[in-house]
């Protein structure tokens, strides 16, 4: 049985996928940190793209599965962090992901990234 956090996770995935965020990048965060169980990196092409990916992201989380989100930087759409409690998403544009390169921090000594489709 999936738990909270998986079944977060793959609606996550797939809603990303339909909004066309590119460089999907999922990190297992089980056993490596208490801030949850996985973070999402995505990119979006512009600001208006990245901000509009976070807001159908967490509307469809409350409507979908009843799970409100944290959202922060969604007036700028440089980058927007939303949180589920379980599941961290970073939304980017591609310039403010390459200066971040968050991947990168959290990958470091744990090697557990997995590319979805972008």
């Amino acid at each position: 049985m999936a738990t909270s956090s998986d079944a977060q996770l793959a609606r996550i995935l797939s809603a990303l996928d339909e909004d066309k965020a590119e460089e999907i990048v999922q990190i297992d965060l089980r056993g490596k940190s208490a801030i949850g169980d996985y973070m999402v990196i995505c990119s979006g092409r512009s600001s208006r793209q990245v901000t509009a990916i976070a807001e159908k992201l967490s509307e469809r989380l409350k409507t979908e599965m009843g799970v409100l989100t944290k959202v922060e930087g969604k007036d700028a759409g440089d980058w927007v962090l939303i949180d589920t409690g379980d599941v961290i998403v970073h939304v980017f544009r591609p310039e403010v992901r390459d200066f971040y390169q968050l991947e990168k921090m959290w990958l470091q000594g744990h090697g557990a990234a997995q590319a979805a489709k972008s």
